[in-house]
């Protein structure tokens, strides 16, 4: 996978710390996000640009192998709904996308096995 260097508001990323610190992940994951972290850039949340994903933000993905095609909504844990695809922000995926722009490849583990995302569309309207 491309390695790419994550854009995140200062509310997301310590969400992720908060994540890192508190939350079992497997080996692969922790390393990855540990990595992200102390690489990302940070900006002043509310700030991100259009093509980063977000808090509040639609994404489209694509699982490179199957093709598949997933979109939701990145939101608080108090406002996750499935139906709805609004996904909490501590879910594997958004852990896995968050930071991440338009067009990027994102590795990650999942319950399933370490599986391979293109991001397809980011848009933050509401």
């Amino acid at each position: 996978m491309t390695k790419e260097k994550l854009i995140l508001g200062l509310k997301e990323h310590q969400l992720l710390e908060k994540h890192y610190k508190t939350s079992v992940l497997s080996d692969y994951n922790k390393q990855k996000l540990m990595e992200e972290l102390k690489h990302a850039t940070i900006i002043k949340t509310g700030s991100l640009p259009e093509n980063v994903i977000g808090l509040y933000t639609h994404v489209t993905i694509e699982d490179m192998v199957s093709k598949k095609t997933f979109s939701f909504q990145i939101v608080p844990l108090e406002e996750a709904n499935m139906k709805a695809h609004k996904i909490s922000v501590f879910s594997p995926m958004a852990i896995a996308v968050l930071g991440y722009q338009e067009g990027s490849q994102v590795s990650w583990e999942m319950p399933g096995g370490l599986q391979n995302y293109l991001i397809k569309k980011v848009s933050k309207l509401n």
